[in-house]
């Protein structure tokens, strides 16, 4: 199988329905991050009639909405012989696969004048490519509308269609009558209802702290008592006295909401209220005080790697204390890989204080307690796992039910981390230490050879499927670590030969798996020593892929001493960092949002879905995601440092959340990601601590098992 179709497009594969998740409310539109146009909206219209739009998307408004922060402007002219409609699709999330059933579609309308029922527009619902019947607004509501929040609430049985609401893709909205008049119309709340709450039985919510970072405030509440309340409605003020909402948040997703206001050395005073179902309002808790103040370089550091971490702490999976996929998505399902990721991090978290160590030590031995119980395969772990019953999640579909030999790799790369922290003098730690070893010692790195003279490594095994898959893993790619980690093994390790001939094998299978996959000869061979950007590349396909391939192996495997016959790959993983950086800032698909200050092009969530973005024009689409360059802080510093100011104080706006930087934002679609994703939020706190103290890579690297495969590797070149 080539590497594009299935080391990326797996991510892409549609949702498979398993176990029991918490669910979600479909809603169409409730707020937008960015502030120009909805995205998730198309514009069609045909003269005389209007729609006004930008690049054929609704415009937002943020000084007229429902909910705060925005709402859609739909301003509209409809005219004799002409047309217009607006189209409203789903903004379907990853791992937002579960939705509560609904058979009433509702939104708010506001207008500033009272607009004659026949002049409002009809609404329909799309399935797929087909279109349910159309609907007159003005049939769902009575008298004048004009300068007041209206709800709308449509029965989906009135629209002839009997379909649940999860099959429903989209919204149509088009011209009904006509009078060649300029009209606009405010929307907001866009969504399917699924149960109400009384308003005399809503909670009032009490604000747990409020602390101000450089130009932004992070709110958090007691989740106690909220789990039926539809959003936590978050007012500000200056003088604790005349407060404004900014903000709402759905208490399913997050217990914290963040305020960027963009503005350092600045007190701030916070209320929050519980909204119900029906909208209706709680009284306001108390205030809470917070400051903003202007933070130096190691300051933005600390506040980026501990909003990361984060993820990792609050964010984790409640039953194993491992990391979800992305946040928010599903609330059960732990990805193995993101999870090894995430156990470097809580050990920054631990060493720099952001927790204490008995809480570090509880978490771990948590997370071993369910690996101990969990499904393993020859000691090999699932690429997801579901929480509460440690069974193999099978989300790329049934072949996928078994061991995933890369994922395991990224987890034991962490687990070997974690063992090395712990102190061998202290009773508990070497109990927890000792459980560890026997996690690692119990992976058959060999078994996963598929035949005893393979030349190489095979990414998955299932008991029901066997080989099935059958993708051998072949270099340069994220995968150094998988062979990496075989050879380390001390129980079941494969011969440090396997290096050349597996991960950097040279036969014609291999050069036609990276032509296949990066569409050029250039590394075919593994070796490359093509000149892109006035800097030569040793190893690398093509100019050397997405950036996330200097980073999954070396979060602690230190790339200044992982040498083999061909390159340093400390030297290798910085020039292909300086090829990203050259290429963004010359910008060849002049792209908004490349350049200087933002770049760093990798692996991310985006307008279209999971895509691995590399500097190729064909492989790029103006999607950032700032993992890329901050977790490039050990091989690019300056630069770093210069796209991390960036990305906060300019676009924090919208980039900067619950979790430090949203995954990815793309200014030419006016998108920016919902998420944030377990495989990118740690990088950017190990990375950065790597570059600031080498934490990870010196724990790592002094485990005796790591120290042997670097010897091993040496002697084979």
């Amino acid at each position: 199988m080539k590497k594009e179709s299935f080391i990326f497009v797996l991510l892409l594969l549609p949702f498979i329905n398993f176990g029991q998740e918490p669910e979600y409310n479909k809603t169409f539109f409730d707020n937008s991050l960015m502030e120009n146009s909805w995205f998730y909206s198309e514009v069609s219209y045909s003269i005389p009639s209007f729609v006004l739009n930008v690049e054929k998307r609704l415009p937002l408004e943020k000084d007229v909405a429902f909910t705060p922060g925005n709402s859609l402007s739909l301003n509209y002219t409809s005219s004799e012989g002409g047309t217009w409609e607006v189209n409203l699709k789903y903004p379907k999330s990853r791992g937002k696969d579960f939705l509560k059933e609904s058979k009433t579609l509702s939104f708010w309308i506001y207008t500033p004048e009272n607009i004659k029922a026949e002049i409002l527009p009809e609404i329909a619902l799309n399935i797929g490519n087909s279109t349910s019947d159309f609907l007159p607004f003005s049939k769902y509501f009575r008298g004048d509308i004009s300068e007041k929040w209206i709800q709308v609430k449509i029965p989906v049985s009135d629209f002839g269609i009997r379909l649940s609401s999860d099959e429903i893709s989209g919204l149509k909205f088009r011209q009904n009558g006509t009078d060649g008049l300029e009209h606009q119309i405010f929307l907001d709340q866009v969504e399917f209802l699924s149960e109400q709450m009384n308003a005399k039985n809503l909670p009032v919510p009490e604000i747990l702290s409020s602390r101000g970072y450089e130009r932004h405030v992070d709110i958090a509440w007691n989740p106690v008592g909220l789990e039926n309340v539809r959003y936590i409605k978050v007012y500000r003020s200056q003088d604790d006295k005349n407060y404004t909402a900014v903000g709402i948040q759905d208490p399913l997703e997050f217990n914290l909401f963040t305020d960027f206001t963009g503005v350092p050395d600045q007190k701030y005073h916070y209320k929050i209220s519980a909204l119900g179902y029906d909208y209706a309002e709680s009284n306001l808790s108390e205030s809470s005080e917070a400051e903003t103040r202007q933070m130096n370089d190691e300051e933005l550091l600390d506040m980026v790697q501990e909003a990361a971490f984060r993820y990792y702490w609050d964010g984790a999976e409640e039953n194993s204390g491992l990391a979800l996929e992305n946040i928010p998505g599903r609330k059960n399902m732990i990805a193995t890989g993101a999870s090894g990721f995430g156990l470097m991090a809580l050990i920054v978290g631990a060493e720099k204080g952001f927790i204490q160590k008995d809480e570090f030590l509880e978490r771990i031995e948590k997370v071993v307690d369910f690996i101990e119980k969990s499904d393993r395969f020859h000691g090999a772990v699932s690429h997801f796992i579901d929480g509460p019953s440690g069974k193999v999640e099978p989300f790329f579909g049934e072949v996928d039910n078994g061991a995933d030999l890369v994922e395991t790799s990224f987890f034991m790369q962490g687990l070997v981390s974690v063992g090395e922290y712990l102190s061998e003098d202290i009773s508990e730690e070497k109990i927890l230490k000792e459980r560890i070893n026997r996690i690692w010692e119990a992976v058959e790195w060999d078994w996963f050879k598929k035949t005893e003279d393979s030349k190489f490594l095979y990414w998955h095994w299932s008991p029901d499927h066997n080989w099935q898959i059958n993708h051998q893993l072949i270099g340069w790619n994220e995968t150094m670590i998988t062979y990496f980690m075989a050879i380390a093994s001390p129980t079941h390790g494969i011969s440090p030969e396997m290096y050349y001939t597996g991960w950097a094998n040279q036969d014609q299978v291999a050069q036609d798996y990276r032509s296949n996959w990066g569409k050029t000869l250039e590394g075919s061979m593994f070796t490359n020593g093509t000149n892109y950007f006035g800097i030569p590349l040793k190893v690398g396909v093509s100019n050397g892929g997405p950036l996330f391939f200097t980073h999954y192996s070396f979060l602690g495997l230190d790339p200044h001493k992982m040498e083999d016959k061909y390159t340093n790959y400390f030297d290798n993983n910085q020039d292909i960092a300086k090829i990203n950086y050259r290429y963004c800032v010359e910008n060849p698909n002049n792209f908004e949002g490349l350049g200087k200050d933002s770049w760093g092009l990798t692996a991310s969530d985006g307008p279209w879905g999971y895509k691995a973005r590399e500097p190729k024009q064909e492989n790029d689409d103006g999607t950032m995601a700032p993992t890329g360059a901050i977790s490039s802080f050990p091989y690019t510093p300056e630069k770093s440092m210069a796209a991390l100011k960036h990305f906060y104080r300019d676009n924090g706006k919208f980039l900067w959340g619950e979790y430090g930087f949203r995954d990815a934002f793309n200014l030419t679609e006016d998108w920016v990601a919902e998420i944030f994703m377990g495989l990118n939020q740690a990088p950017m706190v190990v990375m950065i601590e790597n570059y600031r103290s080498g934490l990870l890579w010196n724990l790592f690297m002094k485990n005796k098992d790591v120290q042997q495969a670097i010897s091993k590797i040496k002697q084979t070149e």
